[in-house]
């Protein structure tokens, strides 16, 4: 496009390939590269060029005005794929009456429930650990968020082995996303291994779910879980008209991408940062030994864990699960002095953003010490793990109480160490998880039980 030419290019394109080695080979050190090049900057994926907001102001404004900057462009296109119109997805025609709808679904009179499966789901999985094990950290966050959300959604409607078959392919579709999002048609469309296996688990996926949302309607009962919520809610404001079976089939996939691969990659994270920190998971367990008494953490702990909910914030900056994500222009309209027309790909990324040493002394150093209220906080802008404006999202207390609920159960039972000579890499899918994260499981404290729990918290 002509109108983009006074937006500085990326250099080292390829002739035909653009810049999609250094997006496959090292994509984030590809986008910590660009703010030198300027506020907004060129790329070319193949033929398509994509401009890259580098500056958390107008990071801010594209993402604040969602009719001008509309969910699209590649990463949403594959998102697409799979949620069809759902809130994560859907165009800012549909968000309003979509959002209004989900809403009364993460009330904050519900949050308490939801903590309580959450306890559970976290108890159970961590409690099967065996001193001296070596566990896979991703596997096992997974195992923990797939449980909490699939009991969130579905209450005990799914059962075990529905739970296996639904894990599987949602980690196969989330896996498959970035990698999807380079592969411009007609290449997705090619009979690979790769492709093939994407689109069995997506059509599984979505089956499943139309299923369960069809034995719900047939049974009629309010079961206190989030498909209940969202089978019952009504928008005053559509004549009381509720959601589609088509809608909430798109809603399932998209709480999973929220409750599930995002909030384990954050937990693994997390992880593998305290046992780089030794100093910090001491003030950890000093903070979870006083608060818990070696029992599981509830929603009645939560005011408490302070280090812990800064330990996830922190975690969050380093490695937003939702690293990269992409616009579509609506209309003619200007963003930090350039003209953008109408159907202009545009990308912002959290990592860069939450990288930038102008907005973070020191941003590659893990200080969670950066978000205690008694100091100097950063701008607004420099922290969008989870967006901003009206298309922020509607999970995030939901994935941070979870987050921190399964982090202070984990440190105060278990020390989780690095195996030797292992090196933890990024692992890029739907969400920036570490690649490979083996460790080993140390008991810590004895477990009290739930009854002496309770006596501690009620003298």
């Amino acid at each position: 496009m002509k109108e983009l030419r006074s937006i500085p290019a990326a250099p080292n394109a390829l002739p035909v390939a653009g810049h999609l080695v250094p997006l496959l080979r090292n994509p984030l050190s590809f986008l910590l590269s660009l703010p030198v090049c300027g506020e907004l900057v060129r790329i070319r994926v193949g033929p398509l060029t994509v401009v890259v907001i580098c500056d958390p102001e107008l990071t801010r404004q594209a993402l604040i005005d969602d009719r001008i900057f509309d969910k699209g462009g590649p990463f949403f296109d594959r998102v697409a794929e799979v949620l069809g119109n759902a809130l994560i997805s859907c165009p800012y025609s549909s968000h309003r009456r979509l959002r209004r709808l989900a809403q009364p679904a993460f009330h904050s009179g519900r949050f308490p429930g939801y903590a309580q499966a959450m306890t559970s789901c976290i108890d159970e999985v961590t409690g099967s650990w065996r001193a001296g094990e070596d566990i896979d950290v991703n596997a096992e966050a997974m195992t923990i968020t797939s449980k909490i959300t699939t009991t969130a959604l579905f209450s005990d409607t799914l059962p075990p082995a529905g739970f296996g078959q639904l894990h599987d392919d949602i980690t196969t579709v989330f896996d498959g996303f970035y990698q999807r999002m380079l592969l411009l048609p007609p290449l997705d469309r090619l009979p690979t291994p790769g492709n093939r296996a994407y689109l069995r688990a997506r059509a599984r996926l979505r089956s499943t779910c139309d299923q369960i949302i069809a034995q719900r309607r047939a049974d009629g009962a309010d079961h206190g879980d989030l498909l209940s919520a969202l089978i019952a809610a009504r928008d005053p404001e559509d004549g009381g008209r509720g959601m589609t079976d088509a809608e909430i089939s798109d809603a399932i996939p998209t709480f999973f991408l929220a409750g599930t691969e995002s909030t384990a990659s954050v937990l693994a994270w997390a992880l593998d940062l305290l046992a780089r920190h030794p100093e910090i998971e001491q003030r950890l367990h000093t903070e979870v030994d006083s608060v818990l008494c070696g029992a599981p953490a509830t929603h009645a702990d939560l005011p408490r864990l302070t280090l812990t909910a800064r330990i996830i914030t922190e975690t969050l900056r380093l490695y937003p699960p939702g690293w990269i994500l992409t616009r579509t222009v609506t209309a003619d309209t200007r963003l930090g002095g350039h003209l953008l027309p109408a159907g202009t790909s545009l990308a912002y990324s959290p990592y860069l953003i939450h990288h930038r040493p102008d907005l973070y002394d020191q941003p590659e150093t893990f200080d969670p010490d950066r978000w205690d209220r008694d100091r100097p906080q950063p701008p607004r802008q420099a922290l969008i793990p989870f967006g901003t404006g009206a298309r922020k999202c509607i999970g995030d207390t939901f994935a941070m109480t979870q987050a921190t609920l399964a982090l202070a159960t984990i440190t105060a039972r278990w020390r989780l160490e690095h195996l030797p000579g292992q090196k933890v890499r990024p692992a890029l899918g739907a969400a920036l998880r570490p690649r490979e994260l083996r460790m080993r499981a140390m008991p810590r404290i004895a477990t009290l039980t739930p009854a002496a729990h309770s006596s501690q918290h009620n003298p």
